[in-house]
């Protein structure tokens, strides 16, 4: 062939520029839809990616949450509850067995199901419709597609493909909060527990002297104030006791709801003590940034942000036609005469709305206004990382101090004064009614003494995850009273 007429067969240059780019994204456009139409159901619900998510976390105890208990599952449940349960069984135990486990996956799988749908094609709408008038009859079919829906297919699949990474995020932060309540739950039932065992001796104690003080009196060596003092002792000691009583039932139950237990499983044993206090701070560093750069919820409202974002092209682009549909119309009459004729119409329907009086303002406006509401919440949850991020480091340093000085100044004088006043009532240089003050007293510090070391352990779990997890809802306030110093009430 002539090169001349080669060239003017094919086009000018830039018309086949032209053509291959059009080609490319057609066949681009082409391939989206065809891998819109495939998408498909994860087989575990992105359950693989929540715990890759989670996998590293200390809170997480080196296990990996379960999103249906199965039978070797509940025979692990049973051997960690057969044992003295300790903080990392705790969270073991709920991650396989709490229903908040199987909630978050089942609300992540809702997510993958919504990703799917908004992938999958549109199907076809038949129409079909029989009109008769005399001896006429007519038959009229029409296959009809959303052509709009086709065509933003590809942006609708990315987009709930964006939000379902979201929920991934929001399902791990689920995993993580449960983890960090069930270590709080158990802090504060281990605690309890111990603290019931000092406030009992110490009423005890109240008991022998109120009673020996109602022996006096009865024998003219004291008088009725002095009774009274002791009784009135004996009567706070008890309060004491029936409100640690309550409160060790009341967390021990917290726990067992967090575990997800039921029947003969609920008499669980839990360790007579909490755990010593590490021998240093940890080295974190920049505690802002850290939180910034590894918490959870940090990372969905930016990934719910991008999803906003794209959904606000698609709206934008939408906004004046924003449905419109084509099908294919075949139309048959018949003639119920002698020759029974028959006539055959085909052609097509398109259905497209006209912007006459809706252009489209509010709803881009409001798509305009759910990104800056998505924008905002991003930069709030910013500044609530780097918040609590300094709250739980400060809060944990404090705790961690005051610990520390219980257990290395304030217990080991209680327990030298305690010592000494003994040998003084020994050489019956002290009476028996300051040797049993001195018992309540130090009752009261050890009591005040567990409260510090249970408090720097919710700060830990509080800083732990407010630095990789999600909000604490609330910090840990320091509790401890201040019973160090408690007279030695009684005596002479």
């Amino acid at each position: 062939m002539n090169p001349f007429v080669r060239r003017q067969l094919a086009g000018p240059p830039h018309c086949r520029r032209s053509s291959g780019a059009l080609f490319k994204r057609a066949a681009a456009f082409g391939g989206a839809l065809v891998l819109a139409g495939c998408a498909s159901l994860s087989p575990d619900g992105g359950t693989a990616d929540v715990q890759a998510l989670v996998g590293n976390n200390p809170l997480m105890a080196g296990t990996t949450a379960q999103r249906v208990p199965d039978e070797a599952s509940q025979k692990s449940v049973d051997a960690l509850l057969a044992k003295p349960l300790d903080a990392e069984s705790a969270v073991r135990i709920a991650l396989v067995n709490s229903p908040r486990v199987q909630d978050a996956f089942a609300t992540l799988q809702i997510s993958d199901a919504d990703r799917v749908q908004a992938a999958s094609l549109p199907n076809p709408v038949l129409s079909f419709s029989r009109l008769a008038q005399g001896r006429e009859r007519e038959f009229e079919r029409m296959l009809s597609f959303n052509v709009i829906g086709l065509v933003t297919l590809p942006w609708q699949a990315r987009w709930a493909g964006q939000r379902h990474e979201a929920a991934k995020l929001q399902a791990a932060q689920s995993v993580l909060l449960l983890a960090a309540d069930t270590r709080r739950a158990w802090v504060r039932a281990v605690s309890a527990q111990q603290s019931v065992v000092y406030l009992r001796d110490a009423k005890d104690a109240a008991e022998a002297g109120a009673e020996l003080a109602h022996r006096m009196a009865q024998v003219g060596n004291w008088s009725a104030l002095q009774r009274t003092r002791e009784q009135l002792l004996l009567a706070d000691a008890a309060a004491q006791l029936a409100r640690a009583e309550q409160t060790a039932v009341a967390t021990r139950e917290q726990l067992t709801r967090l575990l997800g237990l039921g029947g003969e499983r609920i008499g669980y044993t839990l360790p007579d003590r909490l755990p010593p206090l590490p021998k240093s701070a940890p080295e974190l560093g920049d505690v802002q940034a850290l939180a910034l750069r590894d918490r959870l919820d940090v990372r969905s409202a930016q990934a719910q942000n991008t999803a906003v974002a794209d959904s606000l092209g698609l709206t934008r682009a939408t906004s004046v036609i924003n449905a419109m549909e084509i099908g294919a119309v075949r139309n048959t009459t018949f003639e119920n005469d002698a020759d029974r004729s028959r006539s055959t119409k085909r052609g097509f329907e398109l259905d497209l709305p006209l912007p006459l009086f809706d252009w489209g303002q509010a709803r881009t406006g409001r798509a305009e206004a759910q990104y800056m509401q998505s924008a905002a919440r991003v930069r709030d949850v910013g500044v609530l990382a780097a918040s609590e991020a300094r709250e739980a480091w400060q809060g944990w340093n404090t705790s961690y101090a005051l610990a520390r000085r219980y257990r290395d100044e304030v217990l080991p004088l209680r327990k030298k004064v305690n010592e000494e006043m003994v040998l003084r009532y020994n050489g019956m240089l002290a009476s028996v009614w300051e040797l049993l003050g001195e018992t309540r007293a130090s009752m009261l510090v050890v009591n005040a003494g567990i409260e510090a070391q249970r408090d720097f352990w919710l700060a830990d779990t509080d800083l732990q995850l407010a630095l990789t997890g999600s909000s604490p809802g609330g910090m840990t306030a320091l509790q401890t009273a201040t019973a160090g110093d408690a007279p030695a009430a009684g005596g002479h």
